[in-house]
């Protein structure tokens, strides 16, 4: 149906965390981030 490309969710490995800033709440990840610019993305702990 229109309107539903990209409605699935994806998952990227090997990204690499360049850049951590607490007091501001931002993470800078260097690779290929799917989704549009200014989406939320979630960022999990690497599995056993």
């Amino acid at each position: 149906m229109p309107g539903h490309y990209g409605n699935v969710k994806v998952t990227i490995r090997n990204l690499k965390v360049v850049y951590l800033d607490k007091e501001k709440n931002l993470i800078a990840v260097k690779g290929a981030v799917p989704g549009s610019k200014g989406e939320y993305v979630n960022i999990l702990k690497k599995g056993n």
